[in-house]
């Protein structure tokens, strides 16, 4: 019954919009924090449809045909990983690339910001596009429940332009207020710059005691881009020990920007693909989620699977 009321929310939220299907929102069953998040409501439902590294102008169809995996789920609330503009974030970037492809569901989409959306005027195209639903002008962090008692974190590793991501930076100490205002609740965490990857981008810092403050709050996704490539990792600790306990972490750099290979394959990396553009869509439920990496037309690499929560 409960899914069911889910999904009947769902398609009515979305139902009265004609380009995108998606209205401005009227439900309460996914709702923001109001002191750090946007202001508006986002789509009811537990399905969420993404990945990051998504646009170049010089790579253009490809991001439509990502973009055309996300057209034909008209229902799910869209995340991206940053570099959304994978150039220099510029205006007229977001405008015609961005704005071409994924901007189609902009009304439905919670952004994280990558280092690229950083390279104009210190991110603020990348605030004027995206408004109240990329969190505060400046910040970036912001969270939003969503039904069956998820809550998803969206944080800003660009940690030179918020001040740091370390122990006791203004970052840190915000999400750790977060996670203790959602004790309980199932977390899912998004940032553009993974902490584990098998892929060849380099990490600008660790992201250990954002790592740690979540395993103590008992996560159990982390999402990332930067590499532009597709890995799902077993649970593991902070310190990249495997652990039923621990979180499972994604990368999903798939967007269309470009392929970055795989070099050495890390730790608890249990799939890794960087070959294919395509976006990971998850089922969020009230006592397990589901992943699906989705491929774009003629791709032929997927993964499928199913986890419970913590709880």
């Amino acid at each position: 019954m409960l899914v069911s009321a889910v999904l009947a929310a769902s398609l009515a939220w979305f139902g009265s919009r004609a380009a995108d299907r998606a209205s401005a929102p009227g439900s309460a069953s996914a709702t923001l924090s109001a002191s750090t998040g946007p202001t508006s409501t986002p789509a009811p439902g537990t399905v969420l449809i993404g990945a990051g590294d998504i646009c170049v102008a010089g790579n253009v169809a490809t991001a439509q045909k990502t973009a055309a995996l996300v057209s034909a789920r008209p229902t799910a609330l869209v995340f991206t990983l940053g570099d959304n503009s994978n150039e220099s974030g510029t205006a007229d970037q977001y405008a015609t690339c961005y704005g071409s492809t994924w901007g189609a569901f902009r009304s439905r989409t919670r952004p994280t910001i990558g280092n690229h959306d950083v390279l104009t005027s210190h991110s603020a195209p990348y605030y004027a596009y995206f408004g109240s639903a990329a969190g505060p002008s400046g910040k970036g962090y912001y969270s939003y429940d969503l039904a069956a008692n998820w809550h998803v974190i969206v944080l800003n590793s660009n940690c030179d332009e918020i001040g740091g991501c370390g122990a006791s930076s203004p970052e840190e100490a915000w999400l750790k207020a977060a996670l203790a205002a959602n004790s309980g609740k199932h977390i899912l965490a998004m940032w553009h710059h993974p902490e584990f990857s098998s892929g060849g981008h380099s990490r600008v810092m660790s992201y250990k005691a954002w790592w740690d403050d979540l395993y103590a709050a008992h996560a159990d996704i982390v999402l990332n881009g930067h590499d532009h490539d597709y890995e799902r990792f077993a649970q593991q600790s902070p310190d990249g020990k495997a652990d039923p306990t621990g979180i499972r972490q994604f990368v999903a750099g798939t967007g269309g920007a470009s392929h970055t290979p795989i070099f050495v394959v890390r730790a608890n990396s249990e799939v890794s693909d960087g070959r294919t553009f395509g976006v990971l869509s998850l089922t969020l439920k009230l006592h397990s989620y589901s992943w699906q990496f989705i491929p774009v037309d003629g791709g032929t690499f997927t993964d499928s699977g199913e986890t419970a929560t913590h709880s």
